[in-house]
């Protein structure tokens, strides 16, 4: 199945000039970080009131943002508090306990083990964790409150073993008609205001695809049981893509590998289980609504020309939760230079969960987000969004 991934690699792909919202540089002096809420969902009649509320749970998707990447160079309009990690691990952590959720899919996180994972565990949350690979700091996680649901299977995913599809091919000649590898180093500028936080390191020919695609991007997904009178099964995955607007082809081989993945684990889980689970995905996906990720994701196609090699049915048919429900919000990521949608949360529609909340997010006049963030109410440059699911 592997090999499917290298068409992505063989045409000329980058996103469009995505929108920018300019903001002032007014920032707030409050100190306390803001906890939003979720808001229900309207069904307009799709269950009877008659039928009794079944088991709810919440999961949480929020880029964190890694300390070693919350530098005063990447956020200069930020408060100097606002980047230290004192402040900030606090009023994250204060934040993740005001969203009672029973899943955080949580990104960019590089302080598990010292903070993170004791911290969270004495507010009832256990987790599993996989780290970037190599050198790189940060890594995905899912806590989870495990008075509320059951660790049955987990597996990770490494986007670097994407390389291995490219192993037999490297013999073969690189197709010179087409610039798909080659648009990595072009426009090496920081673009639409995707700021590489760390430094990729990356030696060798961008138009090489065993250098193309290690990017060191990591994944998460585990089968969990509800410890509800159902015992539904739900499989959780939780996923930071790559970064690199210019570099569309990667993430677009990535998403279609996570898809891949999670189809392969949701058979295992089915078979030693004898169940059918729910899949939600959380994660950034650094894409916007509307681009090849985007699409792709959510329909399985991407609109990149006749002259792409067209993909297989999508291996888990899934729709973003926000998208279903009340629409995209108009950011997830906020800085003076960019702001824009680029996390969701996945899930593919069955008759054994429906969404009943989302969490809400602020508006783009909202006084909390003028300026950018991170500031003293947000203390990530991403916000967190939420969705709650009612077991039927």
């Amino acid at each position: 199945m592997l090999n499917s991934f290298i068409g992505t690699l063989k045409v000329a792909s980058s996103l469009p000039r995505l929108p920018l919202r300019r903001y002032s540089f007014c920032l707030s002096t409050m100190t306390t970080p803001s906890c939003p809420e979720f808001k229900p969902v309207e069904h307009s009649g799709i269950a009877s009131i008659s039928k009794p509320d079944g088991f709810k749970f919440r999961l949480v998707s929020y880029n964190i943002l890694a300390q070693a990447y919350a530098k005063s160079e990447q956020f200069p309009h930020s408060p100097s508090p606002c980047r230290k990690w004192k402040t900030r691990s606090q009023a994250i952590l204060n934040l993740l306990k005001g969203l009672e959720a029973d899943f955080l899919c949580l990104q960019e996180v590089d302080e598990y083990d010292s903070f993170y994972k004791g911290n969270l565990e004495s507010h009832g949350y256990a987790s599993v964790y996989i780290r970037r690979s190599r050198k790189k700091p940060d890594g995905c996680g899912i806590f989870y409150k495990h008075k509320n649901v059951e660790l049955i299977l987990e597996e990770k995913i490494e986007y670097n073993d994407l390389v291995i599809s490219v192993q037999d091919e490297t013999t073969a000649p690189l197709d010179t008609d087409n610039d798909a590898l080659a648009v990595g180093n072009e426009d090496t500028e920081q673009q639409d205001g995707l700021t590489q936080k760390d430094n990729d390191g990356h030696c060798g020919d961008p138009n090489d695809p065993r250098v193309r695609l290690k990017r060191d991007c990591v994944g998460i997904m585990a089968a969990f049981k509800l410890k509800d009178p159902s015992q539904h099964v739900v499989i959780v995955a939780n996923t930071h893509l790559y970064w690199d607007p210019n570099w569309a082809d990667v993430k677009l081989a990535q998403a279609k590998y996570l898809l891949a993945r999670l189809a392969q684990f949701k058979i295992l889980v089915s078979h030693k289980f004898e169940c059918s689970p729910s899949v939600i995905v959380g994660g950034d996906f650094n894409s916007t609504p509307g681009d090849k990720v985007y699409q792709y994701l959510t329909s399985g196609s991407s609109p990149m020309g006749s002259s792409v090699e067209l993909f297989e049915d999508l291996p888990i048919p899934m729709c973003s939760f926000y998208a279903h429900t009340r629409g995209e919000p108009p950011f997830t990521n906020c800085t003076p230079d960019f702001t824009d949608t680029l996390d969701y949360i996945l899930f593919s529609p069955s008759d054994a969960i429906r969404p009943v909340s989302y969490l809400e997010l602020p508006e783009p006049e909202s006084p909390d987000v003028i300026g950018g963030l991170p500031n003293y109410h947000h203390p990530s440059d991403h916000l967190p969004i939420g969705a709650e699911f009612e077991v039927l």
